[in-house]
């Protein structure tokens, strides 16, 4: 019998889900809870469920975050250390008490990027005043107290992927809460950089009236339990283990670019095996408006107008739809970085052909059960790179030089 060929272990080493908008911040009665009691366990917890207002090109973006304390246990805070040049050490884990997350001797030895940083407010110097929380718990708290109806934000944080009644949800975890720059103030964004895996199945047929190709790819999570299966082995896995979920993007081109749509195929067409590529792209949400103009009125439409039966105004606002229900994340480009020794670096684009082969997807626990269960998702702790590109590249032009390498 031939020996089974191993499968190659699942990880995110490079990998990339972040998320950044630019808008203003909508306060609601239900956007805050504080210190709600839950009524299944002694769980204290605060929250907060933002919708960020970017525009009409992208709507009301919703972002969360949550983290409490229970009442009577002997509560811990997970953390990472720096290494020698004050940078984040991913390799040093370990928990003080969650009494200690205010004890700045502590505070002082515990890796940037375990911190949550809000900045809305200014002193009398009119310079933002920057507050490090350890704790989610905390920063909600005074989110609550000091973040307004209106004002001008920009929020980052981290995508999060997980599965409810069989479907996959996607959340907004906010890292940071900032004032914009000046020349951010009137650029309004909801964008994000999202790693994933395709294979030869990834890319769909092209929509013509939503100008965009259906891409549907692997994301990988970690899961203590998926599908009623214990992915800790008794515990012996810490965290779980990685599942590939099965998301499925759009990728927007230009009709009247024929390289656009060709692009489409370069990109995320797959031969063999399993590609790694990470594109940039943006949501548009609830209450994102997509404006008729009088060319894509229908003819019939354009008919009643030239009748006298409406004003063309009338026409386009009875035509424009707006999308209140819209949840969309349309790629765009994939992200170029500069690689090399400093002086003759070169661009490449993140995407790496045959990082896994299809049957390293292929798991047992993936395998559907009988009984529905719910499923209970973990934070992943891989390092991310949030890496922004110079403003002033000819992206188009670089990207076409380099696919047609």
């Amino acid at each position: 019998m031939a020996k089974q060929k191993e499968k190659k272990p699942l990880d995110k080493k490079g990998w990339v889900q972040t998320f950044e908008l630019i808008g203003k911040a909508c306060i609601k009665d239900y956007t805050f809870k504080i210190d709600e009691h839950s009524k299944k366990s002694d769980w204290i917890y605060n929250s907060i469920n933002l919708n960020v207002d970017c525009g009409d090109k992208y709507g009301k973006v919703g972002c969360e975050l949550m983290g409490g304390y229970g009442a009577g246990r002997n509560n811990v805070i997970y953390v990472h250390g720096k290494d020698e040049n004050g940078g984040d050490d991913f390799d040093n884990r370990y928990q003080i008490d969650f009494d200690d997350r205010f004890d700045e001797d502590i505070l002082k030895d515990i890796g940037e990027l375990c911190f949550i940083k809000i900045g809305i407010e200014k002193d009398t110097k009119g310079e933002v005043v920057i507050n490090k929380f350890l704790h989610a718990y905390d920063a909600i708290k005074y989110l609550s107290e000091a973040l307004q109806d209106g004002m001008e934000i920009k929020v980052r944080g981290q995508l999060k992927y997980t599965v409810y009644d069989k479907h996959i949800q996607v959340r907004k975890e906010i890292n940071s809460i900032y004032l914009p720059r000046e020349k951010e103030l009137n650029t309004y964004e909801a964008a994000f950089t999202q790693s994933m895996l395709l294979d030869k199945y990834s890319i769909g047929k092209a929509d013509k009236d939503k100008c965009a190709f259906p891409i549907t790819a692997y994301i990988l999570e970690k899961f203590k339990e998926y599908n009623g299966n214990d992915l800790t082995e008794g515990g012996a896995v810490k965290g779980g283990k990685f599942v590939p979920l099965r998301k499925t993007f759009e990728y927007v081109y230009d009709p009247e670019d024929e390289k656009s749509i060709e692009r489409a195929g370069k990109l995320f067409k797959v031969k063999k095996n399993v590609t790694l590529i990470t594109c940039q792209g943006v949501f548009v949400e609830g209450g994102a408006v997509i404006q008729t103009t009088e060319d894509d009125l229908p003819d019939d439409i354009k008919e009643l107008v030239e009748m006298g039966a409406y004003s063309l105004e009338e026409a386009l606002a009875l035509c424009t739809e707006n999308a209140s229900k819209e949840r969309r994340m349309l790629l765009t480009r994939p992200v170029i970085k500069l690689v090399g020794e400093d002086g003759s670096k070169i661009p490449q684009i993140q995407k790496f052909d045959s990082m896994y082969s299809e049957d390293d997807l292929v798991l047992d626990y993936l395998i559907e059960p009988d009984d529905d269960e719910e499923v209970d998702e973990v934070e992943d702790d891989s390092e991310t790179d949030t890496t922004e590109q110079d403003e002033e590249i000819d992206y188009d032009s670089m990207l076409d030089s380099l696919l047609d390498d």
